[in-house]
């Protein structure tokens, strides 16, 4: 457990510094987009008060808190799971991943009423019209660590 939550702390805390640095420091929300090693890597302002690419997105203040009441239920479920059944090191880890990334974006809701995204990434002659960050990546990959790593033997 104590790995998770060390996991998710380190997330967290990675998540909210690359926000408010390139929300606050490079000013990016009144810039809107500074182009990096264009097309691979750029920066584009985008406030998403929905969930991924904008689904369930609107102006109704219900839904930034229906969003954040989810986001902490899957948390405190996770953290649960982890806790009953701590599975492999690596299980762990992605839970962390999970929760401090999910964590994350509920502070930017309580903070902005939107989570801040900004790295847009395209390749190949493919335009990508999205921005994600630090934390999506984390959800993401820690979702995807707990579902498909196998589940093995408890650490020692």
């Amino acid at each position: 457990m104590r790995l998770t939550l060390w996991t998710a702390f380190w997330i967290f805390l990675l998540d909210q510094a690359t926000k408010y640095i390139v929300v606050h420091t490079m000013d990016l929300r009144s810039l809107g987009r500074i182009d990096v090693l264009p097309p691979f890597l750029n920066l584009r302002m985008a406030w998403n008060d929905g969930i991924n690419f904008g689904l369930l997105g609107g102006e109704a203040a219900a839904t930034r808190w229906i969003l954040i009441a989810v986001a902490l239920v899957i948390v405190g479920a996770v953290l649960w799971w982890v806790h009953r059944e701590p599975g492999t090191r690596l299980h762990q880890v992605a839970a962390g991943l999970l929760a401090g990334g999910a964590l994350g974006n509920v502070i930017d809701r309580l903070i902005y009423g939107a989570v801040a995204d900004f790295l847009n990434m395209s390749c190949c002659g493919i335009d990508n019209p999205y921005a994600f960050n630090i934390a999506d990546i984390a959800v993401f990959a820690g979702a995807f660590g707990m579902v498909l790593l196998p589940a093995g033997k408890k650490p020692s």
